[in-house]
């Protein structure tokens, strides 16, 4: 079967290294190296400088895998898998999960490899769109009913891309409840959790909380680092996890050694890299609560919960498409319209994780006033 393109690639790929105001950026505000390696221990930093750049564990580093499985999950580092960044761990994940008699749900709009990969083994897909009447939370009735009995797999997405909505601990005990009855797997992708402010907390990782879950993970939207390409699965089932390295195999085989020791010392200082980029969350956010008052009669929404991402409505006649091709080529202020995901509105997604948000902003209202919106 053939892969449909990936719309969000293709957008980045035209725009994303030429326009100079990203506005619509996903992750949080990167470090340096230099950055890094400065809050090493001396026993991590005598392995970053006596480190071999040979091949390394398909697992992942063994320290790696200890630190993220006690830190996020409180689980034995035999039930974590590492890969080249969340995309290859929702490749092989779900490469190994689906097959042709399968029928999996999706929550959309969401990452467009989360339905693809399933549709790549020919798996059947449901689609369940997360309203913004309801604002944007979970519809636990509307998976029920689209459960059958060949239905393999439920997959989500909280903090949502690109909502900002979160999963909260009863929403998702309620989901596991239901699934469990079923037998049903649930893939979890938590790329944005511990990121943002949410007033309602955070939940567990699914993986904690039910044995037929996978918890996806990764270094580029919380901590900043997305250059490292390290990502990762949790899941109390070993089976599933030697199923899914053996598609790995077929992939990256392993990670970057130098890569997998700078996430190391991140996550061994997690709490002041989560600190500093939920500092800078929460400050962007105040500024588009300001700008969205400001232009209320143009521009809506759900404010988001949690992540860095949220999802804004143009309500205006003219297509957001329109709206957004207009501001990166005048003003060079890049916005993601709701077509990338595949979603038939007028919203576009804004990003605020980042240090230089605020300049970004800026320059959107500046061209809605020369545009005289």
């Amino acid at each position: 079967m053939q892969i449909n393109p990936f719309k969000l690639e293709q957008y980045f790929q035209k725009y994303e290294f030429t326009a100079p105001y990203l506005l619509c950026c996903s992750d949080a505000e990167s470090y340096s190296v230099k950055d890094i390696i400065a809050m090493a221990t001396p026993v991590d930093n005598h392995i970053w400088n006596e480190l071999r750049l040979g091949y390394t564990e398909s697992r992942g580093r063994p320290e790696l895998r200890e630190t993220l499985a006690t830190t996020l999950y409180n689980f034995d580092y035999e039930n974590i898998l590492c890969f080249a960044g969340a995309e290859e761990g929702i490749f092989c994940t779900l490469y190994a999960l689906c097959e042709p008699e399968d029928h999996v749900i999706v929550l959309t709009p969401c990452y467009q490899s989360l339905k693809e990969i399933p549709r790549l083994k020919n798996t059947e897909v449901t689609e369940i769109q997360l309203l913004e009447v309801n604002n944007w939370r979970i519809d636990l009735e509307a998976i029920k009913t689209a459960i059958r009995p060949n239905t393999k797999c439920v997959i989500i997405n909280f903090p949502h891309n690109p909502t900002g909505q979160i999963i909260t601990s009863d929403e998702l005990q309620n989901l596991v409840t239901l699934l469990d009855k079923h037998g049903i797997w649930l893939f979890s992708d938590e790329a944005y959790r511990l990121l943002g402010n949410p007033s309602e907390g955070w939940s567990l990782p699914a993986a904690v909380v039910y044995d037929k879950a996978i918890s996806l993970g990764v270094m580029s939207k919380a901590y900043g680092l997305a250059g490292l390409r390290v990502g990762w699965i949790a899941c109390k089932d070993k089976e599933i996890l030697k199923k899914i390295e053996q598609v790995k195999h077929y992939t990256t085989i392993c990670n970057s050694a130098p890569s997998e020791v700078i996430s190391l010392i991140a996550l061994k200082n997690q709490e002041s890299i989560l600190h500093r980029n939920n500092m800078i969350v929460r400050k962007n956010m105040e500024l588009l609560d300001t700008f969205l008052n400001r232009n209320r009669e143009l521009f809506s929404w759900v404010r988001p919960h949690g992540g860095c991402v949220g999802f804004i409505n143009y309500n205006s006649n003219e297509s957001v498409e329109m709206l957004s091709s207009r501001a990166v080529e005048k003003a060079g202020v890049l916005l993601l319209p709701a077509s990338i995901y595949e979603t038939n509105s007028n919203h576009f997604r804004i990003g605020y994780g980042r240090s230089n948000m605020p300049e970004a902003l800026s320059k959107f209202e500046e061209f809605l006033a020369n545009e005289n919106l």
